[in-house]
């Protein structure tokens, strides 16, 4: 009789622990839904703590490969790169250069002593990679023992080595000396010819030579592209040439030839005086506004005046006989040989 009732009572229990159970789980669930967004936020942050270090590193390489790129020069350029220049507006500005050139050297002249074709053609010959100065200082002696293309030729080569040796190179240009005045006796009648086709075909003779013995000799119009002339045709953007006879070329389209000659002394004056290989006086330059070039030396005045030679620079000249119309001093004579003790 009593096993009768208890089996409900049984029964409610079992119920109610299942129900119970369920809850459990059921709140388990609910907490462990509601955990998973603050779990993935703190796993996000705990990966981005540990990305940050390797950004940073890699920001710092980048900033470095900067760096470096700059300290080998490849900065971005200071200057604003320049507009075009029409060929119509280069050609006005190269003639307005020379204009100016005319008014700041009026006395412009070849720098080599000379009364007559031949010593000009000789004196032109021994000016290859030396200064007028040295030239003009070793001319005298030589056109004293030698002074017609005859002498010249009959000369031994040793007493002429020894007599141009100042200028150096001797033994080239003795040889060059020899032939020219030879040739000039034996096809040319002595006489130095006045076109260019002839004094090409002499030894040692170019087209520079050449220019200068017909624009200073003969009146013949000529363009003499030194390494000077060359320089600052290539800053003054006449051309972009690096060969003598293109540069040649190129500037003698832009000037009349009546201007050749007069243009080749007024731009080796500017060349050797002002505008020069190394180290330019930009800031004392007169014509450093219509100039491309302007700033590739100093822009400072006064640091620029101190780079200034020659007679703008209060020192001789290169000749010791000037034309009367220059305003420097003229240079001094070589000076004679220290006698040995």
């Amino acid at each position: 009789m009593n096993a009768t009732p208890e089996k409900p009572a049984a029964a409610k229990k079992a119920v109610t622990k299942t129900a119970a159970a369920k809850k459990t789980v059921a709140k388990k669930a609910t907490a462990a839904t509601e955990q998973a967004p603050a779990r993935k936020t703190a796993a996000k942050k705990t990966a981005a703590r540990k990305t940050a270090p390797a950004k940073q590193a890699t920001a710092k390489k980048a900033t470095a490969k900067k760096t470096a790129k700059t300290a080998v020069g490849q900065a971005p350029a200071k200057k604003a790169a320049r507009k075009p220049e029409s060929r119509v507006a280069m050609v006005r500005r190269a003639r307005r250069i020379n204009r100016e050139l005319a008014e700041l050297y009026p006395y412009a002249h070849p720098e080599l002593d000379f009364t007559n074709p031949f010593e000009l053609l000789v004196a032109t010959v021994l000016s290859a990679q030396t200064t007028d100065l040295r030239v003009n200082q070793t001319t005298p002696r030589l056109f004293a023992v030698c002074p017609t293309p005859e002498d010249m030729a009959a000369m031994p080569p040793e007493k002429l080595e020894e007599l141009i040796r100042p200028t150096g190179f001797f033994r080239a240009k003795t040889k060059s000396l020899i032939g020219l005045s030879a040739a000039l006796r034996d096809r040319f009648g002595g006489e130095v010819p006045g076109r260019l086709e002839d004094l090409v075909t002499l030894p040692g003779v170019g087209r520079k030579t050449a220019n200068v013995v017909l624009g200073n000799a003969f009146g013949v119009p000529g363009i003499t592209v030194d390494t000077h002339f060359g320089r600052l045709a290539r800053r003054f953007g006449w051309t972009t040439a690096e060969d003598a006879e293109k540069v040649e070329a190129d500037v003698a389209e832009i000037f009349p030839k009546s201007e050749w000659t007069m243009l080749s002394h007024r731009v080796v004056f500017h060349g050797r005086r002002v505008c020069h290989s190394r180290k330019p006086a930009c800031g004392a330059c007169a014509i450093a506004p219509l100039c491309p070039a302007y700033g590739e030396g100093e822009t400072d005045p006064e640091k620029a005046k101190k780079l200034l030679k020659y007679e703008l620079g209060g020192q001789p000249g290169q000749r010791l006989k000037p034309p009367a119309d220059y305003p420097g001093q003229p240079a001094p004579p070589m000076a004679p040989p220290v006698a040995a003790s």
